[in-house]
């Protein structure tokens, strides 16, 4: 997974804590980062443990980029 900005490679409580949009897209996937205590793993990580199909993995890849790509809504 290549994720803009090398986003991929930080942890994911730490994306959402400065995306809170990504751990809604993530929800919609279900999978459930934003409730996780932990939130240590990589985001690029969460996305491939998931058990996702491929489609839905590139569907996710595809979503969080495009969000990363519109500068208002960060």
């Amino acid at each position: 997974m290549e994720f803009k900005n090398g986003l991929g490679d930080t942890a994911i409580q730490n994306v959402m804590e400065n995306h809170p949009k990504i751990g809604e897209i993530l929800e919609r996937y279900e999978i459930g980062c934003v409730t996780c205590k932990v939130g240590i793993c990589l985001l690029k990580d969460v996305v491939s443990i998931h058990g996702l199909s491929k489609e839905q993995e590139e569907a996710v890849e595809k979503e969080i980029n495009e969000y990363l790509e519109r500068p208002t809504d960060h």
